[in-house]
């Protein structure tokens, strides 16, 4: 079987593209340096512990395993941190993948599929964003992204570097078999703080912000299921795999929810009321972000399964509910 080398493959979206990968009929190599994985996570293929910055740890991994393509997920991504620490998101995020992007090229893995964020658009609101929207990030997390989706499209001029890039919107959910989940430290997501709330694990769920311009005062976010979403990332490694170019995608639903509306969604899920408490808003946040997924759709093909806010909801309790991995 081919191999791919995923990178925050110990992480809550690239463990759930392991999965997706193995089932698919590729070997997935997680490379992970366990700062925010789990080595529990870790189940559908080998492991290789190391930094992104480290160079000649990645020669090693891309000598040993000979990837056909890299996914690469590893990434800081908590936009309260990266307002306050910049500079260790752009040393990080940028530096780090530009060490693995030279590395892929110097080996000769020529497919390279990068998962990106909404947060690339910024503060854009009461409009469907697609691949088109203009990027304006508002945090340091948002700008690192893109900069990486710059340094691909020059690598592809410079060295032929093929490369589908995901704009991911809120995602949420967990695998329907409970093999894994998410599972953060600190835990920042909506979804997982507010069902931590529900289990006791935590006082209460913060709503940070109850005066944006939306109808009930809370900011809206558009919520995919993990499951569809790293299915839509297997899509991209065989169109790669099918020289079909480098292409931006966005991966969202379309419907946008308010915090209000998922901690109702939750309580008809789970027959439990969120305790809760009311904050200020968190810099960086803003107030609306809604995917236009229709390029995803027409010309990857991709079919979201499971991205009702219910059955995101449904499967992240079952994951909580069943006990998992704890560093």
């Amino acid at each position: 079987m081919a191999n791919v080398l995923v990178t925050g493959g110990a992480g809550y979206i690239g463990a759930h593209a392991c999965k997706a990968l193995a089932r698919a009929g590729y070997t997935p190599v997680t490379y992970d340096n366990l700062s925010t994985g789990w080595q529990d996570a870790v189940q559908f293929g080998p492991f290789e512990q190391g930094d992104l910055t480290d160079r000649v740890r990645l020669d090693q991994v891309f000598a040993t395993w000979k990837p056909v393509a890299v996914m690469h997920f590893a990434a800081l991504s908590q936009v309260g941190e990266a307002m306050a620490k910049p500079g260790l998101y752009w040393r990080n995020n940028v530096e780090g993948s530009l060490t693995l992007i030279e590395a892929a090229v110097e080996a000769g893995c020529l497919n390279f599929v990068f998962s990106s964020t909404c947060a690339t658009y910024g503060e854009q609101d009461n409009v469907v964003l697609d691949e088109n929207s203009a990027q304006f990030p508002v945090n340091a997390y948002g700008a690192s992204k893109r900069a990486i989706e710059d340094i691909l499209r020059d690598f592809e001029a410079a060295y032929g570097l093929r490369h589908v890039i995901f704009r991911y919107f809120n995602v949420a959910g967990a695998d329907p078999d409970a093999e894994v989940g998410e599972h953060h430290q600190p835990e920042t997501h909506l979804i997982p703080v507010m069902l931590e709330a529900l289990q006791g694990k935590r006082p209460a769920l913060t709503i940070h912000g109850t005066d944006y311009a939306t109808p009930d005062g809370t900011c809206i976010r558009d919520y995919v299921h993990v499951c569809d979403l790293v299915d839509a990332h297997v899509l991209g490694l065989r169109w790669l795999e099918g020289n079909k170019g480098s292409r931006v995608f966005n991966l969202g639903t379309g419907s946008g929810f308010s915090v209000r509306e998922v901690m109702v969604a939750s309580r008809a899920v789970t027959n439990r009321e969120v305790p809760y408490s009311e904050g200020p808003r968190r810099a960086g946040d803003c107030t609306k972000l809604v995917s236009g997924s229709s390029r995803a759709i027409n010309e990857l093909g991709w079919t979201p399964q499971r991205s009702t806010l219910e059955q995101m909801i449904a499967d992240a309790w079952r994951w909580h509910q069943t006990g998992h991995f704890e560093k």
